[in-house]
């Protein structure tokens, strides 16, 4: 099944993304190599494609897992959990309507 997982930052969070962003994006092309990955984003801070100094709001990422525990246990374990960048992550079913 599918699952949403949103990760908000904390404020003034781009110091601590951009150090863990490596990490963090290895375990997103790992799931995209396995099929499992439908997408993946930031949210910018601002209304601009690059934000700049500005920073990022927090992520989107769409993914198959087996179960909605192992979907909560790979978002705890991110390094953007680790690193402090997020201060609260949801993850939720997610059914996939459009496009179809």
């Amino acid at each position: 099944m599918l699952y949403s997982i949103i990760g908000r930052d904390v404020p003034n969070s781009l110091e601590r993304r951009v150090a863990a962003r490596p990490a963090h994006v290895a375990r997103l092309q790992l799931l995209q190599t396995e099929g499992r990955l439908v997408l993946a984003g930031p949210f910018p801070a601002v209304d601009a494609v690059d934000p700049g100094a500005a920073g990022f709001s927090g992520s989107l990422i769409v993914a198959e897992f087996s179960s909605w525990q192992a979907a909560k246990d790979w978002a705890n374990a991110d390094p953007y959990v680790a690193a402090g960048v997020y201060a609260d992550v949801q993850v939720q079913p997610f059914k996939k309507t459009f496009p179809a």
